[in-house]
């Protein structure tokens, strides 16, 4: 069973429990914002299911409600953006801005952040380039359980990779996709609606394929993108988002990366600090004339989409099922499934917000 709920209603919700952990109101409206635009979108793993484990992050003492998020070193189009143990829902997007703003001054803009925590979903990140004429780029490394190709070790995190562009008559070109078959999110809502999962998603303890929603939970891990014959390929890309995220900002990668999960618990020998991420930011006229290029995005995107298809299907472009998603989402609400009814309620009752 699911219960909808509106935009709004949800936000003044989110946004009070943000407060009630002591952010202060201007990043409590930005954390709230940015988790919101997971539900909006339709990624329902990613969005305010999770405010629970931000609650129990925070109560662990491993959130800092008031960080002072800053850049510790820079070029003119580089930085290190220490996020000070902040909400990464606060410190995603502060970081961004830093560079959009170094693109603005020198045509593009590269930012790895160390010391942070769950960013939500990477789309958002790299949408807020958009507005700017500029295309944008979001990684971050994520709570160690993925399997490496071969491996029965978890040493890997879902580690995201999204990247939008700006077209002209055309909506934008948004790429948001994990590293891994499927997000640990998706078992999570598998586990809510007690329903087992697709093969390829995970392994169990010993490496055997498993179609139970539990299999990580319980020893296993999940699988990176490409199934049994190229799995070494999303294996490739998680690694370069955990070195791009961590290594070089000097946060923890691979299996010393701070879990979001319950089940997990934060190595006792980090490596660095907090979780990483990585932002670009590329002015499209630093390339060519802005309106010549988006011209030519609706042109790229039109042609595929007007692409000839197989029975009964059409050809989307990345980020066509999140914005229809989210049109209708505000319009008639969000869907949530009971169990996220029952944490958001338990959440409620711990700093006296109704839901």
């Amino acid at each position: 069973m699911a219960t909808t709920l509106s935009y709004t209603h949800l936000f003044s919700f989110t946004e009070a429990v943000f407060k009630s952990i002591g952010c202060p109101d201007e990043d409590a409206t930005l954390a709230t914002e940015t988790l919101l635009a997971a539900d909006l979108r339709g990624i329902d793993s990613h969005g305010v299911a999770r405010l629970i484990g931000y609650v129990r992050l925070w109560e662990a003492g491993r959130i800092n409600p008031t960080p002072r998020v800053g850049v510790t070193y820079e070029t003119p189009s580089t930085a290190v953006v220490d996020g000070d143990g902040g909400l990464g829902l606060v410190v995603g997007p502060k970081a961004m801005d830093v560079a959009i703003e170094k693109a603005r001054q020198v045509g593009t803009g590269w930012v790895s952040v160390k010391n942070s925590n769950h960013f939500g979903i990477a789309g958002y990140h790299a949408m807020k380039a958009l507005a700017h004429d500029m295309m944008g780029i979001a990684m971050t490394n994520a709570s160690p359980l993925v399997a490496p190709t071969y491996s029965l070790e978890r040493l890997l995190g879902t580690n995201p990779i999204a990247v939008a562009v700006p077209a002209g008559d055309q909506p934008d070109f948004v790429l948001d996709m994990a590293t891994t078959t499927a997000a640990n999110g998706k078992l999570e809502i598998a586990q809510r609606k007690n329903l087992p999962i697709p093969e390829g998603w995970a392994q169990n303890a010993d490496g055997t394929g498993s179609t139970d929603p539990n299999a990580v939970k319980n020893g296993g891990a999940l699988l990176p993108l490409g199934g049994a014959t190229g799995s070494h390929k999303g294996y490739g890309l998680g690694a370069v988002v955990d070195i791009f995220s961590a290594v070089l900002s000097g946060a923890n990668y691979g299996p010393w990366v701070p879990p979001f999960v319950a089940f997990l618990q934060p190595s006792a020998n980090p490596v660095g600090q907090g979780l990483g991420h990585f932002f670009g930011a590329m002015r499209v006229d630093a390339f060519r004339p802005a309106a010549e290029f988006k011209a030519h995005m609706d042109n790229w995107i039109t042609t595929f989409r007007n692409a000839r298809a197989t029975e009964g299907q059409h050809v989307l472009i990345p980020g066509d099922p999140e914005r229809e998603m989210s049109g209708k989402r505000l319009i008639e609400g969000i869907p949530l499934l009971d169990p996220v009814i029952k944490d958001l309620e338990s959440v409620g009752a711990k700093f006296g917000v109704k839901l």
